[in-house]
């Protein structure tokens, strides 16, 4: 097994961590902070870290660290945090399945299948890139067509690049941070093309990575058509309507040969609903409380697998606390139960957690349908805060404070938000 300091693998675990990305790191040291001893982390990758490691543009650490840190940079400072306080990676290793019992099946190319027996597990899988094939683009299939995440880790991590004209079909922020990236490598970005009427990447994104280098971004633009037979040779472009119809009439030509696709990630869930675990259809992940327990005792989840995060430090945050709650429960201790049910209202997409508790403080992360300048997010009918503006790219994080709960125990609590004067 391939692990950090070549330990061998134990039959039993206090808590088993599927993923080490910042997720799993951060729930792993979460759990040995309340005091569970036998922790394991499994990766399928050579190396721990995740997504970060291609990431080595700055930007990550500026809450959790309180300075701008690269990707793997990041990733570096958890790594260490995790081998000081003697929690075990097991790296290039997949888990096939855990069962009701928390059995966990183990698969890896050195030592084959084994299975170790744990009190508590944690999913922190992360999450997938959509494909071509999720929208649907009609046309050829030739070389040139990837996904953004895959082209960075081909420039990144591999040395290589994917062409030398290339259109950006999605404003997500991967997408984004391709195309500062691939002109600094000399490739020509033609532009960025999103369907929707407003940019689906955080601010800091488009100014910095397409303004600062004078790459267009066309709204309600899509691709129609891909065309190419060996290599992709051109795609046609077009303005869409407001129910999402594009004008053809109005299309162009476009020659390159390269298209990447930002067009949004999808939590990586197999594990879950190999578990049956119930999972919430807006965010495509398991339905969570407080603790962020999934419907299953015993079964934790946090980071990409729940919900989609903007920033690596908000994966920090809401992993360690989930790793808090899973070394609670496997040393035995009583973990504080919910009694209110919160409502994505008007313009909310979702809310995480799904329920929580009248008695301590919560974070609620949540997202909206539609931008809006001044807004206000309202709780029920006991609680308003004026926001100066909320965009359905940028996650809102709300601090709940009991006194504003009580009166809602065993009730639902609907959260809105709603244009400001």
């Amino acid at each position: 097994m391939n692990t950090y300091g070549n330990r061998p693998l134990e039959t039993a675990y206090d808590v088993v961590v599927v993923g080490g990305g910042p997720a799993g790191m951060a729930a792993a040291l979460g759990a040995k902070k309340q005091g569970a001893e036998r922790i394991l982390i499994v990766d399928r990758e050579k190396e721990a870290g995740g997504i970060l490691l291609q990431c080595i543009h700055p930007g990550f650490g500026l809450q959790h660290f309180k300075e701008e840190l690269t990707g793997p940079e990041y990733a570096q400072r958890f790594l260490g945090q995790v081998l000081a306080a003697d929690i075990q990676v097991a790296k290039d290793t997949y888990v096939l399945d855990i069962d009701g019992q928390r059995r966990v099946t183990l698969m890896s190319g050195e030592t084959g299948m084994q299975q170790v027996q744990t009190k508590a597990a944690v999913l922190a899988m992360g999450a997938r890139e959509r494909t071509r094939g999720a929208i649907r683009t009609p046309g050829r299939r030739p070389a040139g067509v990837l996904t953004a995440g895959l082209a960075q880790k081909f420039v990144n991590l591999m040395g290589y690049l994917p062409g030398k004209r290339a259109v950006i079909l999605g404003s997500g922020d991967i997408g984004l941070i391709m195309a500062r990236r691939l002109t600094l490598e000399g490739v020509e970005v033609v532009g960025v093309f999103e369907i929707m009427p407003y940019a689906n990447g955080l601010n800091r994104n488009i100014v910095q990575c397409l303004q600062d280098f004078d790459i267009p971004l066309h709204l309600s633009t899509t691709v129609v058509d891909i065309q190419g037979r060996d290599r992709l040779e051109k795609v046609t472009v077009a303005p869409v309507d407001s129910h999402f119809v594009p004008d053809l009439t109005r299309s162009w030509d476009i020659d390159c040969d390269t298209l990447l696709l930002s067009i949004g990630l999808i939590p990586e869930n197999e594990l879950s609903r190999q578990l049956n675990l119930r999972l919430d259809p807006v965010t495509q992940g398991p339905v969570v409380n407080s603790r962020m327990e999934s419907s299953q005792d015993g079964v934790f989840v946090c980071g990409n697998v729940v919900h989609i995060h903007d920033l690596v430090d908000f994966v920090s945050a809401e992993s360690s606390l989930t790793g808090e709650y899973a070394g609670l429960y496997a040393t035995g201790q009583q973990l504080p139960r919910d009694n209110i049910r919160l409502i994505p209202g008007e313009n909310v997409a979702y809310c995480v957690p799904h329920t929580i508790s009248s008695d301590r403080e919560h974070t609620v992360y949540l997202r909206v349908r539609k931008p809006l300048e001044k807004s206000v997010l309202r709780l029920g009918e006991v609680y308003e805060k004026p926001l100066r503006y909320v965009f359905p790219a940028e996650m809102v994080n709300l601090k709940v404070r009991p006194r504003f709960l009580h009166q809602f125990h065993g009730d639902a609590l609907k959260i809105d938000v709603l244009p400001g004067e």
